[in-house]
């Protein structure tokens, strides 16, 4: 189960795209991000890429928190298809997000 708000996916996915997946804003933001929510972050991505299917969230999760060796914000901002894989993977786990977008 995602643990991370759509509105909170959106604000990334805003700033990657407003501002590129290497800036300050994105990195400021996901910083801000408790531990959970960072995992949440990377497991979402990670299925969108097809890294893990959709079935395989909470594994992906898992892995995200016990692998992680550099602050999230780094790995993820080294990511130039990160807004389309974070789409991809709200839409393999059957999140809309049209809500939270009309509020950006």
């Amino acid at each position: 189960m995602l643990e991370l708000s759509t509105a909170k996916i959106v604000r990334v996915i805003f700033l990657a795209r407003e501002y590129g997946p290497d800036s300050h804003h994105l990195t400021d933001y996901i910083s801000g991000l408790n531990d959970d929510e960072k995992a949440n972050l990377v497991a979402l991505l990670w299925v969108g890429r097809e890294t893990y299917g959709p079935e395989d969230f909470e594994e992906a999760k898992q892995t995200a928190q016990m692998e992680a060796t550099a602050p999230t914000e780094q790995y993820l901002s080294g990511i130039p298809g990160l807004p389309e894989y974070l789409e991809d993977g709200l839409d393999m786990l059957g999140i809309d997000v049209a809500d939270a977008e009309d509020h950006m």
